[in-house]
C-alpha cells in the first residue's frame, strides 16, 4: 500500500509534467529528474541541453512539438561523425590493402598504375594519384565478386585491420558521445539511419554490431549488381562497376528520398558533404534539429577545418562557409574539445 506522502508526491510530479506540457516549457529539467543522464560522456552545456530538450519535446505526447513515432527519423553521416575518418577513410584503406591480393590473382597489373604505386606502400605517392587512377583502384577492388564474397572479405579485413595511430580495430574507434545519442534517440522512439558517402555494402557489414543500426537502415554510395547463377546453378548477385547513387552532397537528400521515403527530423554530419542533407532536413515543417561535429581536438583525436582557423583538409572538410551557414540556420555545432568528456567508446584510449 502507498502511504499518504507517496501518493501526494506522485500527484505533484504528474501535475508538474502537465504544466510543462501545457506551457510548452523546455523539457530539460524533467528528463534529468525522471531518469539517469542518457548522455554521460557529454559535458553539461548548451549543446547537450539542446539535444535533451529536443528529443524530450518531440517524443512526449501532449508536447506542442510532439512528432508521431512514424516520422521520428534521424539521419547520421558515418565517417567523421560516428567514427574516425583521419588520416584516410577506412574504406579507402580497405581498398589499398586488397591490392596485393588482387595483383597476385592478376599479375599483369603489377606494372600498371595505380597498382604499381600502391604496391610500393608510399602513402605520400598514393595520396598524389589522380582521380582517374583512384576510380580505377576502387573499381578493381570493390567489384567483380559476388555480394556474399564481398561481405566475407570486409568481415575478414575488419577482424585484423587496425588504425595506424591507436593500433585498435576501426570498429572500436567509434565516438562514445555519438553512440549515446543514437541510443537515447532510439529509446525515445526514433529510427536511426546512417546516410554516408561511403560504400553502402561496406558499411552494412558492420553497422548493426557497431552502431545498433541494421543494414536496411544504411543509405550509402551504391553500385550496380547483376543477377546470375554460379557453377552449381545457385542464384547470385555480382557487384558491377556501375554507379547507381553517389551518396554525398546533393546525393544524400536524393538517397534519403529513394531509400527512406520520409524527410528526417534530425540530421547529423561533420563536413561540406553533409550540407545538403542538413538543409533538406531542417527545411521541413515542425521541429527540426541539425548538428555538425567540429573536429577541434588534436590531442585526443584530430583538429581540422578550415573553419575557425583550423588546419585545412581534403578529408572531412568543414569550411568557414559551412560554419556560418550553421549559425544562420541555428544548427548545433558540436565542439569535440569542449562538448565531449571522452572521445572513443569505453575500453579504448582517449
Amino acid at each position: 500500500m502507498l502511504d499518504r506522502f507517496e501518493i501526494t508526491r506522485r500527484k505533484l510530479i504528474m501535475t508538474l509534467a502537465a504544466v510543462l506540457v501545457s506551457t510548452g516549457a523546455m523539457w530539460s529539467a524533467w528528463p534529468a529528474q525522471a531518469q539517469d543522464d542518457p548522455l554521460p560522456s557529454w559535458n553539461n552545456g548548451a549543446v547537450k541541453q539542446a539535444i535533451l530538450s529536443f528529443v524530450a519535446a518531440t517524443s512526449q505526447e501532449g508536447s506542442p512539438d510532439f512528432v508521431p513515432p512514424a516520422d521520428r527519423i534521424a539521419a547520421f553521416d558515418q565517417d567523421g561523425t560516428l567514427w574516425v575518418e583521419h588520416p584516410m577513410y577506412s574504406q579507402v584503406i580497405f581498398c589499398l590493402d586488397r591490392v596485393p591480393t588482387l595483383v597476385a590473382s592478376k599479375p599483369e597489373l603489377k606494372e600498371v598504375e595505380p597498382f604499381k604505386t600502391v604496391l610500393t606502400g608510399d602513402r605520400e605517392a598514393i595520396a598524389k594519384l589522380p582521380m582517374a587512377d583512384l576510380e580505377k583502384l576502387l573499381e578493381a577492388t570493390l567489384t567483380g565478386m559476388t555480394v556474399d564474397d564481398f561481405k566475407a572479405e570486409v568481415q575478414k579485413w575488419l577482424a585484423t585491420a587496425k588504425d595506424s595511430r591507436w593500433k585498435r580495430p576501426y570498429t572500436e574507434l567509434t565516438y562514445q558521445p555519438m553512440q549515446e545519442v543514437l541510443s537515447y534517440m532510439r529509446t525515445n522512439g526514433y529510427k536511426t539511419y546512417i546516410v554516408t558517402g561511403g560504400g553502402q555494402d561496406f558499411v552494412r557489414v558492420y553497422s548493426e554490431a557497431t552502431y545498433g543500426i541494421p543494414p536496411e537502415q544504411v543509405v550509402g554510395t551504391a553500385g550496380g549488381t547483376k543477377f546470375g547463377y554460379d557453377k552449381d546453378g545457385r542464384p547470385i548477385l555480382t557487384k558491377e562497376p556501375k554507379l547507381l547513387l553517389n551518396d554525398n552532397d546533393a546525393g544524400k537528400p536524393e538517397g534519403i528520398h529513394l531509400m527512406i521515403g520520409r524527410r528526417p527530423v534530425v540530421a547529423v554530419g561533420n563536413s561540406t558533404g553533409d550540407r545538403q542533407m542538413l538543409e533538406y532536413t531542417t527545411a521541413g515543417e515542425g521541429p527540426r534539429l541539425g548538428m555538425l561535429l567540429l573536429h577541434d581536438d588534436a590531442e585526443r583525436e584530430y583538429a581540422y577545418g578550415p573553419a575557425q582557423g583550423l588546419p585545412a583538409t581534403k578529408v572531412g572538410t568543414f569550411t568557414q562557409g559551412l560554419y556560418d551557414e550553421a549559425t544562420i540556420n541555428r544548427w548545433l555545432v558540436i565542439s569535440m574539445k569542449k562538448d565531449w568528456k571522452r572521445i572513443f567508446a569505453k575500453g579504448t584510449a582517449n
